[in-house]
C-alpha cells in the first residue's frame, strides 16, 4: 500500500501522539521475515530503552513447528518485554491451518512460558476453526485482534456476531477493539457504521475483557490516530468511568501483564 509503504519509527509515533496522554504501549509484531523475528524483538527492546512507555511486546514465533517451537519460545522468553505471540492465521490459504495438530501443540506451549496468543483472522471459516483452536488450549489466554475483522463496509453482521458470542463464552478470551477503520469505507465511515459491531463486542465480552488497540500506522489509511481514538471515545461516552478506564487502560495492563 503506497500510503504506508515506508518506515514508521518511534519518532513518528511520538510526533503523531504528542498531544495524547499515553502511559503504556504494547508493540505487536509486524510480519518481518521469519528469520528476523528474534531480531525484531531485540530491536524493539532497544526502542523501549529510548521510550520507557514501551512495556510489552507481542512477538512472532513458528508455532506450527509444534513441540519443536519450544526452542523458539525459550529464546523469546529471554526478553522480559515479550508477553505473547502472534502467528497470523489470516494469511494462510488453508482455512484449517489453525487446527493442524502441530500448530495446536505450539499454541498450547505458550502457557508454559506465561505467554498469551493474539488471534488475527478473517472470514467465517477461519473464525469457526479458531473457536475449536481456543477450546483445545484452555490454559492459554487469547485476544481477538481487530474484533475479528467483520465486513463493516458491506454492513454484514452475521455470522460474525454469532461467532463473537461463542468466543466470548470461553473464559480465556478477550477482544481488542481495533481495525474497524480498515474494514469500513474509509471515505464515508462513521460511528453509525461502527456502532452495531461495537455494541455486539461490548454486549458479549463486557467491559472486563475488551481493550483499545491503536492499529498504527495501518489506521492512518482511513483517519488519523487521534480521530480513531475520538471515534471510540464518542462510542463509549455514555459508559461509566470504570468501563472507559477498563477499555483504554486496565484490561490491557491485566491481559499483557504490564
Amino acid at each position: 500500500m503506497p500510503a504506508i509503504n515506508r518506515s514508521f519509527l518511534l519518532g513518528d509515533y511520538q510526533e503523531q501522539t504528542a498531544h495524547l496522554l499515553i502511559e503504556k504501549m504494547v508493540f505487536v509484531q509486524c510480519e518481518v521475515d521469519p528469520k528476523q523475528a528474534l531480531q525484531e524483538v531485540a530491536w524493539v527492546t532497544q526502542q523501549a530503552a529510548i521510550d520507557s512507555r514501551v512495556k510489552g511486546i507481542v512477538a512472532w514465533a513458528p508455532l506450527e513447528k509444534g513441540e519443536a517451537a519450544r526452542e523458539d519460545l525459550a529464546a523469546l522468553s529471554q526478553f522480559p518485554l515479550v508477553k505473547g505471540i502472534r502467528r497470523i492465521i489470516q494469511f494462510e490459504e488453508d482455512p484449517t491451518f489453525c487446527l493442524k495438530p502441530d500448530f495446536i501443540r505450539g499454541v498450547q506451549l505458550l502457557s508454559e512460558f506465561n505467554m498469551s496468543f493474539d488471534l488475527c483472522i478473517k472470514g467465517d471459516e477461519q473464525f469457526c476453526n479458531t473457536l475449536e483452536l481456543v477450546k483445545q488450549c484452555p490454559d492459554v489466554s487469547f485476544i481477538l485482534d481487530h474484533i475479528g475483522k467483520p465486513f463493516i463496509k458491506e454492513k454484514i453482521l452475521n455470522p460474525w456476531s454469532q461467532d463473537i458470542a461463542q468466543l466470548a463464552a470461553l473464559p480465556n478470551t478477550y477482544c481488542k477493539v481495533s481495525g474497524l477503520i480498515s474494514e469500513a469505507d474509509s471515505d464515508n465511515g462513521s460511528l453509525q457504521d461502527y456502532r452495531p459491531y461495537l455494541d455486539c463486542v461490548f454486549n458479549h465480552f463486557g467491559f472486563d475483557r475488551v481493550m483499545f488497540g491503536g492499529d498504527w500506522p495501518v489506521c492512518t489509511l482511513g483517519c488519523t490516530y487521534s480521530q480513531w481514538i475520538q471515534t471510540l471515545w464518542q462510542a463509549v461516552s455514555h459508559c461509566t468511568d470504570k468501563q472507559q478506564e477498563n477499555l483504554f487502560y486496565n484490561n490491557a495492563a491485566k491481559f499483557y501483564r504490564l
